[in-house]
């Protein structure tokens, strides 16, 4: 093994200027200092309901026996202050397997701390559970659980897999005061370590131990790379209205095989180039050999749509044909459980058998269509630099027509065509061209995303406001209501819309273009307004129905993570209100606009009286959808002033 002394001697120079003494916090299993038990409540966040005290990881590569393993060794107390309101005190160990071969979870031990009483957990009240046909994961709860417990574990991984060496979370739900993450690593195995988040590390070391590694009956050895990583003080993650996945911005360490050097001296590169991830998807049994059921759909697809002249008019009959014939069974599967005819003949499948579907379906009728990988909004944004599988977790067509792409996924019910759903709206996705390279393609949402009201609205001889309200919900406001509509039965779709601040009835409720998703979906009803009497004034609020953003859906002082809408919005509200001559206006709103830098949004608001009517317009345009945190409190003092505009406003009357 002298190629390995010669690789330490390298790591020498290149990481003892990263070597930093800092104060590391040791513990012991079993032993929780008197601070500990003695903690009323974390200084930092008063009101947390538990704070994690201490956690270590410690990952190796050993031998274990004859054979060369990943040990992975993790150690945790937790304080809990509030136990009703605690619901930690379940644990779950994920564990990954093959068909071949699988990690072990050995050693575990759980104790719950209350004073001078240790409750230990029974081997009888610890679970294995299969979640995947990968992953499965051990389970069990702390025994005994009340105000001022310290709750402890310790367990080991023992893993045959070198390319899932593991990582370390820093951030999770609750708040920590110390986190430590140590590797060591043999001079002969390379990983890319790759840090995420924005907190600080409070310590970062790297060294060298010699001989950290005997082959078993030789002399030889294997110095190693020990990395220290730990954080002090650690806030809880919150997740905010309108993030993409935690898993973008939550500070942690991830280590990725790039590859290792085994003792006979031959290099074993792990870290893939997209045209060997080409080759393995094309020919993994549960996808790309599910791509080539062509002749199975072609015999399925109905005549008349097969008949079809146009392209892009035939790809619209398959899409919703496919979209109509299958249920989604809501599981998301990419590299398992994929099997296209048996899901055909049942109507009923996975993500992936669904759009596989529609991929053979559209490629029988001579279409050119391709698979493309994507990561859904909350399983985390796709690397682009390195070529991972693992980075993806669903799979929808890529569909060309005549210089132009369309992207598809079949899965659900009221997505018209060219729409995607919004858990795809996620970046960018992978195609997967089999006859050239695979390629990146940028995921854009649908742009005309409207919601259109027109209201014109009369005062009757027993001085009441009612009249007629025309409403068009297109793009995905479209997608929006008419899945309410799918879930809820009309007339509580119709209360639902009555429970506005200002006060509505609704009768005479019809809708149009429900079924046809090519249209915008429409609705007609008759409304009676509610008005609001001061002294001899008549207060009435002209935007009495609700818009998509009835609230300012940003409410909290700070923001960590940037704003995500996922698509551009547009709300249009007209509103006539003749007043018939029983009432005169005595004050009307101001015009107002309000605008977003660099054409990022704008709202504008313009009354006008004419002939007796009142005539309101409120429009709202949110172009970008996507903003930083440097950007948030112009945001939130826009999305303030909007609801302003929109709901706090009224025109105030006087009868004649």
């Amino acid at each position: 093994m002298a190629f390995l002394k010669k690789y330490s001697l390298l790591l020498i120079i290149l990481f003892i200027t990263n070597i930093h003494a800092q104060e590391r916090v040791q513990a012991k299993f079993g032993s929780p200092t008197p601070k500990d038990l003695g903690m009323k409540y974390y200084s930092k966040i008063p009101d947390a309901k538990a704070v994690i005290l201490y956690e270590s990881g410690h990952n190796s590569i050993e031998f274990v026996g004859d054979y060369l393993k990943v040990l992975k060794k993790v150690h945790r107390k937790i304080k809990v202050f509030e136990a009703k309101n605690f619901d930690g005190a379940t644990i779950n160990i994920p564990y990954y397997r093959t068909d071949d071969n699988k990690e072990k979870v050995k050693d575990l031990k759980a104790v719950t701390h209350n004073g001078a009483l240790q409750t230990y957990l029974n081997e009888d009240n610890i679970f294995d559970v299969d979640d995947s046909e990968h992953w499965s994961e051990i389970k069990f709860t702390f025994p005994n659980v009340k105000d001022g417990s310290v709750l402890e574990y310790t367990y080991t991984i023992e893993s045959p897999f070198y390319y899932n060496f593991g990582g370390w979370e820093f951030e999770e739900e609750l708040p920590k005061i110390y986190s430590e993450f140590e590797t060591q690593v043999p001079g002969n195995f390379v990983y890319k370590k790759l840090l995420y988040g924005n907190l600080p590390l409070s310590i970062k070391e790297t060294s060298l131990m010699s001989r950290c590694l005997v082959v078993n009956g030789s002399s030889k050895a294997a110095d190693c790379e020990v990395s220290t990583y730990a954080m002090k003080d650690i806030p809880a993650f919150k997740e905010e209205n309108y993030m993409l996945a935690k898993s973008n911005y939550i500070s942690r360490v991830d280590y990725e095989l790039d590859y290792y050097i085994d003792f006979q001296g031959f290099k074993n590169k792990h870290s893939k180039e997209w045209k060997d991830v080409d080759k393995n998807f094309r020919t993994d049994k549960n996808v790309g050999r599910q791509l080539k059921k062509t002749s199975y759909f072609d015999d399925k697809m109905p005549e008349d749509i097969l008949s079809i002249k146009d392209d892009l008019e035939k790809a619209k009959a398959i899409y919703y044909f496919i979209q109509d014939h299958y249920t989604w069974n809501g599981n998301y599967r990419l590299f398992s459980d994929v099997r296209v005819k048996d899901a055909f003949e049942e109507k009923k499948g996975n993500s992936t058998e669904i759009n596989i579907s529609l991929i053979n379906s559209l490629e029988a009728s001579g279409l050119e269509v391709k698979p493309m990988l994507i990561s859904t909004r909350q399983h985390g944004v796709a690397s682009l630099e390195h070529p991972m599988m693992s980075n993806f977790n669903f799979l929808i067509a890529y569909l060309t027509i005549n210089n132009k792409n369309y992207v598809l996924d079949a899965t659900e019910k009221q997505i018209p065509f060219g729409i995607l759903p919004f858990r795809d709206l996620n970046t960018y996705g992978r195609v997967m061209d089999f006859d050239n390279e695979s390629f990146w393609y940028k995921i854009k949402p649908n742009t005309k995303n409207v919601h259109y009201i027109n209201a014109q609205i009369n005062v009757d001889e027993d001085g009441y406001f009612k009249g007629n309200t025309n409403e068009i919900h297109a793009g995905y406001m479209g997608v929006s209501e008419r899945k309410k509509l799918s879930e809820t039965p009309t007339n509580d779709y119709i209360k639902e819309k009555q429970n506005t601040p200002q006060g509505i009835e609704i009768s005479n409720y019809k809708l149009e273009s429900l079924n046809d998703l090519e249209k915008p979906l429409k609705e007609n009803y008759e409304v009676l307004l509610e008005t609001e009497t001061v002294g001899n004034k008549t207060l009435l609020y002209p935007f009495f129905m609700k818009t998509y953003f009835d609230e300012n859906p940003l409410k909290d002082e700070n923001r960590n993570y940037p704003i995500d809408f996922g698509f551009p919005i547009t709300n249009t509200y007209l509103v006539s209100i003749d007043l018939k001559g029983m009432y005169e206006v005595e004050t009307l709103p101001e015009n107002k606009i309000v605008k977003l830098p660099e054409d990022a949004g704008e709202c504008s608001v313009v009354y006008e009286i004419n002939n007796g009517k009142i005539n309101a317009k409120f429009n709202f345009k949110l172009n970008a959808f996507y903003f930083n945190t440097e950007e948030y409190k112009y945001l939130q003092k826009f999305f303030e002033t909007v609801i302003n505009m929109q709901t706090k406003e009224p025109i105030v009357l006087k009868k004649v």
